[in-house]
């Protein structure tokens, strides 16, 4: 994060809010003693309510002081044991002076992520101070922006949630009117890079510029844990496989719509994602749909709620009662079936005719699905129906629509195609109908073709994806991407069935494998092969192919990580070259062992599991095997 700081001459200023023992202070400390352009003074503003954490923050401030001051900086370093918004959420009120407003160089921060409701002390002093937000992390947030001076700078560590969705939309638009983005980064496995930390969220490092309008691109990396280097040119390089890109600004902060969300493809396959969703243009108003959250909250009608159907009581549809797009009602389970229709009720009711289209809000992100879509079609009792506030409904005017346009929708949104598009700027666990009035979709005739071409037939995933795919693939010129990403995926699943450890069951080395076998995006698993390549050449072939940009320095990691492993499993072999046998050396080449090559072959056939047997039981009786995977 520290690294990350563009701007490090002159007469700085640095805040830290919420600092804790201080060791975001101390790696910004340590990155301006190691530039070549140093700073001639530096202030350090910390802010720490904890009195637990004070002595050790007033221990790290004073090294600061030291460490600067040893190489020819003027530093001073002062903590306020104040909470940050309270005695900032109005400028002046009682924390910063008026020399302080809008006068620091740097924000560095690892903000408290916390609900704030509204009644709370913390909202109302970030709705006086101009942002009306549900989390004190993007209160922090807004307030560190707004007390740099022009051309400052900010690194935070926070959720990505604040990407998308309604919650966030008027954080969204005054910090973006103040504050332009240069860098992302992005953390595939969040179990690891915060694996001791409780951290449910999905998180993000960001960079970025106080300005008047853009100035660079942003650039945008990955990795798949959390054990970074600092490269002394600037920037982060990762131990673990740094993937690398760089986009305009527009295209990660949306302009083009009110709700200003922030999209952050990755890679090459996630733009192509992105591109591929382009080819649809309509939204819901276009083909007279709307989009809702249920409107019955059932804790608020405790009165109306009823165990089972009986006279007076209408269907009461929860996500509960929506499997494999099939409705089952009513059910046995904790939550009623039904409800009465009384005057109370009746308001919070929808007409029971037509084809409604019904989602869940609330998934995992471990969920091999964000979004399942199925189709209720008022075969119910009753002429009132009742959705449950955790499902989002497609409807027109609080009723049905027609059956083809329900059954074509419920099929587009079914697709992997969309389910992509939809995680990548979705960073939370919720489907916000706010967020699915900002898909686009295809065209009222062409989702009522769909709906009656195959809303008898029962699709599977591949069916599905293969119907929207024809949908783009007559204007489309580029390949789809998702294919691309199909081959990552079965690599993967390979590699575990291989019985290669966690550390090797990712991207990385599934797209290592996948070169290995010269295995393009389109091609066939029977038809594999066996290249001599070396780490350079499989970088190439991965970026090429695979549209995956690994930074030049994670070369080794390669070797390491990846290559190593492979060839003690039997997986690679060292090419016959003056370096051959030698994992590490610059110049070793590989290619993929024979047996393994057969093995693979056969994947996705009724062959595999038997040739994967046969795999397995020759490795163990391979001399050290049973250490290997041990390890």
């Amino acid at each position: 994060m520290a690294s990350l700081f563009s701007e490090t001459g002159g007469d700085l200023r640095v805040l830290d809010p919420g600092a804790g023992v201080g060791s975001l202070t101390a790696a910004v400390a340590e990155r301006l003693c190691a530039v070549a352009m140093a700073p001639r003074s530096v202030e350090f503003v910390c802010y720490e309510v904890d009195e637990i954490l004070l002595g050790y923050l007033r221990d790290t401030l004073d090294q600061v002081e030291a460490r600067c001051r040893g190489v020819g900086i003027e530093a001073n370093g002062r903590f306020v044991e104040k909470d940050f918004v309270l005695c900032n959420g109005v400028v002046r009120r009682a924390g910063l002076t008026a020399q302080d407003d809008a006068g620091f160089s740097h924000a560095i921060l690892n903000p408290p992520y916390r609900k704030i409701t509204a009644g709370s002390e913390h909202r109302r002093a970030l709705r006086e101070a101009g942002i009306e937000t549900s989390n004190l992390y993007t209160g922090f947030m807004f307030l560190a922006a707004r007390h740099l001076r022009a051309g400052g700078e900010m690194v935070a560590i926070v959720p990505r949630s604040f990407c998308n969705g309604p919650y966030f939309r008027a954080f969204r638009e005054r910090f973006f009117s103040m504050m332009y983005l240069r860098y992302i980064h992005l953390f595939e496995r969040r179990n690891r890079a915060f694996r001791h930390d409780d951290v449910l969220q999905e998180n993000v490092i960001l960079h970025a510029v106080k300005a008047d309008a853009a100035q660079a691109d942003v650039t945008i990396t990955t990795s798949s844990g959390a054990a970074f280097e600092v490269d002394p040119a600037g920037g982060a390089c990762n131990t673990e496989g740094l993937t690398r890109r760089t986009v305009a600004h527009d295209a990660v902060v949306r302009t083009d719509g009110a709700d200003r969300f922030v999209h952050i493809a990755a890679n090459g396959i996630e733009q192509g994602i992105v591109d591929r969703m382009a080819y649809f243009g309509a939204a819901l108003s276009d083909i007279g749909v709307e989009v809702s959250t249920g409107p019955v909250v059932d804790f608020r009608l405790r009165e109306d709620l009823r165990a089972q159907p009986e006279d007076g009581a209408v269907p009461l549809l929860y996500a509960a009662h929506f499997h494999c797009g099939e409705v089952s009602w009513p059910k046995a389970m904790r939550k009623p079936n039904a409800i009465r229709v009384s005057e109370r009720s009746r308001q919070w009711l929808w007409i029971n005719s037509g084809y409604y289209v019904v989602t869940r809000r609330f998934t995992s992100k471990e969920e091999p699905r964000r979004i399942v879509a199925a189709v209720y079609s008022s075969n119910l009792p009753g002429d009132h129906v009742g959705f449950e506030n955790h499902l989002n409904v497609f409807h027109s005017g609080r009723e049905g629509m027609g059956r083809n346009l329900a059954r074509g929708l419920a099929l587009f949104l079914n697709s992997s195609l969309v389910d992509r598009y939809f995680r990548q700027f979705n960073g939370h666990t919720q489907v916000n109908a706010t967020d699915l009035r900002s898909l686009r979709y295809p065209d009222r005739a062409s989702l009522e073709r769909l709906g009656l071409e195959h809303g008898e037939r029962t699709l599977s995933q591949g069916d599905i994806d293969g119907i929207i795919e024809d949908e783009v693939a007559e204007v489309a010129v580029e390949e789809n991407p998702l294919d691309a990403q199909r081959k990552i995926d079965s690599a993967v699943e390979i590699l575990k069935a291989l019985g290669m450890p966690r550390g090797q069951q990712n991207d990385r080395s599934a797209l290592t494998l996948l070169a290995l076998l010269d295995l393009e995006p389109s091609g066939k698993w029977e038809e594999i092969e066996r290249p001599v390549m070396g780490i350079t050449r499989i970088m190439d072939y991965i970026r090429e192919h695979y549209k995956r940009e690994y930074a030049a320095d994670t070369r080794g990691a390669f070797g390491r990580e990846t290559m190593r492993q492979f060839v003690e499993a039997g997986i690679a072999q060292c090419g016959a070259d003056e370096a051959a046998g030698v994992v590490n050396s610059p110049n070793a080449c590989y290619h993929a062992g024979e047996e393994v090559v057969r093995v693979i072959a056969t994947f996705g056939t009724r062959a595999w599991q038997a040739a994967l047997k046969g795999w397995v039981e020759a490795r163990k009786a391979v001399p050290g095997e049973e250490a290997r995977r041990a390890r």
